[in-house]
């Protein structure tokens, strides 16, 4: 359960918890872990829980030994530190950056104050010691942050519980909603099938037989590899109208894909295996469009499968990606404050590649966030794909899924985009790939 309070209504009133109730009701958050649980009542009670942007803390002594490891959270989240001081000292001695903050009484200008003003603090960490002087630093630095909206945690605990929050992978559009007056007495038993190819492994669950209520909450649920099933997504096999059945994929952090022709693959071959299509060619729908498979059999089972993944789109408006011109080949841009030469093309999901002379050398972890989520170039996402040419037979690759993060293999794109751009954007020589004509791929 989660208190919600009225501080902005309430003008000259510290915000820090005591005995008293200060709360104008609470909130109630049920989920299958504490971190989900506490997520959805964070959320209902009015927190924005953002995952990016700048913590301030300012904490009194007898916190100050907790402090750092909560800090350790945020900084792997992202998040840019400030602190007062002496917190910023303690904290540099952990060997984190931040970025040291004046206190009011020593300036007048840039302080405390000015920094939760100046839109780039979305969290602020601060207790003070016993007492409650309005004068107080501490208690002024509250009231402004709840006056800005800015969500201000005022017991170590909390702070804590929140930091766990943030890193699980839980939004606003993966966690299922209960309704409390018909929750199930008994578990309910879920019928699966696990499948992979080319290293792509996903979670394939029949709704021809199931109705999923929640897939985004059931594949952060299952996709976890430590306390779940462990994949790379849940893929749902479901009727279609339009198709012998339509495929919905979705990823790691929830949000729902495009397609994949790995796991397309995978559902033909349920498909045929299962008896649901016992022909060899044959249909899925994806929300890119109907995708036609044609299945080779061994043994009265689908040993390959080809999907034709249709013409690869080079246009701007068809990747998507914001810049004009017929094509994204080679332009420079600057992402994060770092200049690049990219490379976009489409195959139902966009992909962003960039030549690099040693891949290995690229920190994923940090460089794909900053692709993946830069809205001003890319409106949907991107997948980021990092390529270094080895010789005129030979490409590596490293790619920065949406959603997934760094994976194994992508092979939506990476055939024809290592032939077509290699070609058209580094002037290497292309090599033919196994297509029926110039708008066909088959993989």
């Amino acid at each position: 359960k989660v208190p919600v309070f009225s501080f902005e209504k309430l003008t000259d009133v510290d915000t820090q918890l005591g005995p008293e109730m200060k709360s104008t009701g609470e909130v109630l958050g049920i989920g299958n872990s504490l971190e989900e649980a506490h997520y959805k009542g964070l959320i209902a009670s009015g927190c924005k829980m953002t995952k990016k942007g700048g913590v301030f803390i300012t904490v009194r002594d007898t916190d100050k030994p907790e402090i750092a490891e909560i800090a350790k959270k945020f900084d792997t989240l992202g998040f840019k530190l400030y602190a007062t001081e002496g917190c910023a000292a303690l904290l540099k001695k952990a060997g984190l950056e931040v970025e040291t903050v004046h206190k009011i009484h020593q300036h007048s200008l840039n302080n405390s104050l000015a920094l939760l003003e100046s839109g780039n603090i979305n969290y602020v960490i601060s207790t003070s010691a016993k007492g409650r002087d309005p004068a107080r630093d501490s208690v002024k630095i509250r009231r402004k942050a709840s006056q800005l909206g800015i969500p201000c945690l005022t017991s170590i605990d909390t702070a804590n519980a929140m930091a766990d929050s943030l890193m699980s992978r839980y939004t606003i559009y993966n966690t299922e909603l209960v309704e409390i007056n018909n929750m199930r007495h008994n578990r309910l038993a879920l019928k699966f099938t696990k499948m992979q190819s080319c290293c792509n492994d996903y979670i394939y669950i029949n709704c021809f037989e199931y109705n999923i209520p929640s897939p985004e909450f059931l594949s952060v649920f299952l996709s976890d590899r430590h306390t779940g099933v462990g994949g790379d997504g849940v893929v749902l096999i479901c009727p279609s109208d339009v198709a012998d059945a339509k495929m919905r994929i979705f990823n790691l952090d929830g949000s729902e894909g495009e397609m994949s022709g790995n796991a397309i693959r995978c559902v033909a071959k349920y498909l045929y295996d299962n008896n649901m299509v016992h022909r060899q060619i044959l249909t899925i729908e994806t929300l890119s469009g109907v995708k036609e498979c044609r299945v080779i059999t061994r043994h009265g089972l689908a040993y390959k499968v080809e999907v034709n993944m249709g013409k690869a789109e080079l246009s701007p408006e068809k990747v998507p990606v914001n810049l004009d011109g017929e094509n994204v080949i080679g332009r420079k841009v600057t992402i994060a404050g770092n200049d690049y030469d990219i490379t976009c093309v489409s195959l139902g999901n966009p992909h962003c590649t960039v030549f690099c002379d040693y891949v290995d050398g690229i920190d994923l972890e940090k460089v794909g966030p900053e692709f993946e989520y830069c809205s001003e170039l890319f409106p949907n996402r991107v997948n980021a794909s990092f390529v270094q040419v080895v010789d005129e037979n030979t490409i590596k690759v490293r790619v920065w899924e949406r959603g997934n993060g760094d994976t194994m293999a992508c092979g939506t794109g990476c055939r024809i985009r290592s032939q077509r751009l290699l070609q058209k954007g580094r002037g290497y020589k292309s090599y033919p790939s196994r297509r029926r004509d110039d708008n066909q791929l088959h993989r």
